[in-house]
């Protein structure tokens, strides 16, 4: 079977997040949403097995973090029959494809995935999926599969404990040695710990696994006074120094993390050294949070939260919202996120002593409390050069080549909210949500 993961026009929704990768690759639990799709429908990761629509600006860059995935090939989708799902779709538990095509499932009435044939992939374009998987839709019968459609950055977080203990009950037998035993103080049942024979831990760190399960991955590091709150997942190479990870937490590789941390998604390659909360959040790539920096979760008076994406806010029918963050965002000592803030990439947020803007546009810098235009393009790119060259990585040519074409992208948002911030702060987004539970 082969397998092609398309995006559709909802990918926009889950912005910041999804403006520098396909929303498959967004993180959910102990893996991505692109990783469960596959699993799903045992498509294992092997070259040809695998192909992608997507955004044709993310598409270089996609080719090198995926080099066995076929990215907007039409030779290669018309080669014989596949399955076609949507990113934003997280199969259900114990979903079991039908063993022959065509046909299509549906999730809440809306098409989620399809098996077709070669003919059928002619007019099947990246901008053009509902109209596709409509016209399918009415040629072939539909069926009801069932799972979740992730819409928006909040249900990512909403999601994640849940998914924590779904990917730890189907990874197969829990693992911890004696060794980390000796180490650990465990409460609670050690068939609910999963630790890679090569991550350290540290005397006096504490896993709390009575609310659920907790993974650690390889090489991960995790510093003395830690305490460690299951559903929690620890990504490859990630360090922990003396955080407080309070339930409902995936950090993926590489991150740095220090502090309280409750209910979030840390995407990879992350820094959150010092103290300071970070709450019912996603974090992407190649961030940092300077000490202190912390986020509001919960209104004063607990009503609903409201996000600004793109600039207008979104309802998002919750009380506990935090801040959702894009890729190489930094944040100065002090700084203070309001409840629903929305970060855009490459942004500068420096402290101001009081609580900041909930909506930063990407590639602006707030200062002295306001939005305000950001650093030149080119000073960014060598920031991001020498981030990257910190964990091992690089920022070349096919990135400046991305950012160049989001910062074209994202200029009428940024100009909007540089006329809003010239205006004297209103009511737009009260002051009264500074809480946090």
């Amino acid at each position: 079977m082969r397998l092609c993961l398309v995006e559709d026009p909802g990918a926009a929704g889950l912005e910041p997040l999804t403006l520098t990768r396909p929303v498959y690759d967004l993180r959910l639990g102990g893996s991505t949403l692109g990783e469960k799709i596959a699993r799903a429908f045992g498509v294992g990761p092997g070259p040809q097995r695998r192909g992608a629509l997507i955004r044709g600006h993310l598409a270089e860059v996609q080719r090198r973090r995926e080099p066995h995935v076929v990215v907007n090939d039409r030779d290669w989708l018309a080669r014989g029959p596949l399955v076609v799902a949507r990113g934003r779709w997280v199969p259900p538990e114990g979903f079991e494809p039908p063993a022959a095509g065509p046909w299509v499932g549906t999730c809440d009435g809306r098409p989620a995935c399809a098996w077709v044939g070669p003919d059928d992939v002619l007019g099947l374009e990246w901008n053009g999926v509902d109209d596709w998987f409509d016209g399918i839709l009415a040629r072939y019968s539909g069926e009801e599969v069932g799972g979740e459609w992730m819409d928006r950055p909040w249900d990512l977080v909403a999601a994640n404990g849940r998914h924590i203990e779904r990917d730890f009950a189907r990874d197969g037998t829990p693992g911890v040695s004696n060794r980390h035993l000796a180490t650990l103080a465990l409460v609670g049942p050690s068939d609910r710990v999963r630790i890679h024979e090569t991550a350290r831990i540290d005397p006096y760190v504490v896993f709390d696994v009575v609310n659920g399960p907790i993974t650690v991955g390889p090489g991960a590091w995790v510093q003395p006074f830690t305490r460690v709150e299951g559903p929690c997942t620890i990504g490859a190479d990630t360090q922990l120094f003396r955080a407080n990870i309070r339930g409902a937490v995936a950090i993926g590789p590489n991150c740095r993390i220090g502090g309280e941390v409750e209910a979030a998604i840390v995407q990879g390659f992350s820094n959150k050294y010092h103290e300071g909360f970070l709450g019912h959040a996603y974090v992407g790539e190649w961030v940092n949070l300077g000490a202190i920096t912390s986020n509001s979760d919960l209104r004063n008076d607990y009503g609903e939260v409201m996000v600004p994406l793109q600039g207008d806010p979104i309802s998002t029918g919750q009380a506990k919202v935090g801040c959702y963050i894009g890729d190489h965002s930094r944040t100065g000592m002090g700084s203070m996120l309001n409840t629903g803030t929305s970060v855009g990439v490459m942004c500068n947020v420096l402290p101001a002593g009081i609580l900041l803007p909930k909506h930063v546009p990407s590639f602006s810098a707030v200062l002295y409390g306001r939005v305000a235009p950001g650093f030149a393009i080119d000073d960014l790119f060598a920031t991001a050069r020498i981030v990257a060259g910190r964990r091992g990585k690089v920022f070349d040519e096919a990135d400046e080549r991305l950012y160049r074409t989001l910062f074209e992208q994202t200029r009428l948002e940024r100009e909007r909210a540089f006329q809003r911030a010239s205006r004297p702060r209103r009511d737009e987004w009260p002051v009264l949500q500074t809480g946090r539970g």
